[in-house]
């Protein structure tokens, strides 16, 4: 499994100091093979405990742990891998702007009618999609107003979501 933790910042309260201790503190509490992938909150891991256990079993361990109050997205590889392979994106788009959404709530859960709005707003330079497994955004270095971001979208949809680049994705369904 997989989990994304949304808010990990360099300084202040969701500080993690380093991701090896962070990989210490979950594997002393239980989790099995506890691997992290750059300092943005990616854990890939094993454990025994169901899916709705995990999340919260995370979040309360990080926070008591570390005092860091992180959301928890969980995916599976199978999911990252499929989010990766339905980029709905021209192929001729700098793939390095082009950055995955995920979040708990399944994307056939989310209220059709604001989904429908937000994939058919003009956002010029920026482009929106839905997927299967997550939500697409192009972030071009050109654009020179970025309101399309993560926290744009949980107010729209009323969702809770974190964001990774194509490449970042495309590695963690790989470990």
């Amino acid at each position: 499994m997989i989990a994304l933790l949304r808010g990990v910042t360099p300084v202040g309260k969701n500080r993690i100091p380093k991701m090896s201790y962070l990989v210490q503190v979950l594997q002393e509490a239980g989790l099995c093979n506890v691997q992290t992938y750059i300092q943005s909150g990616n854990v890939v891991f094993e454990s025994n405990l169901a899916e709705d256990k995990i999340i919260s079993f995370i979040h309360e361990t990080i926070k008591e742990k570390i005092g860091a109050d992180l959301s928890v997205i969980l995916k599976s590889a199978e999911q990252l891998e499929k989010s990766c392979s339905e980029c709905p994106f021209p192929k001729n788009l700098d793939a390095f702007r082009i950055h995955l959404v995920f979040t708990n709530t399944p994307i056939d859960k989310i209220d059709k009618d604001k989904l429908q709005l937000l994939c058919n707003t003009d956002f010029g330079e920026k482009l929106f999609a839905s997927g299967t497994e997550c939500l697409y955004m192009y972030l071009p270095k050109s654009a020179s107003v970025k309101k399309l971001n993560t926290n744009f979208l949980e107010k729209k949809l009323g969702i809770t979501a974190t964001m990774r680049k194509l490449n970042v994705a495309e590695h963690l369904g790989r470990m």
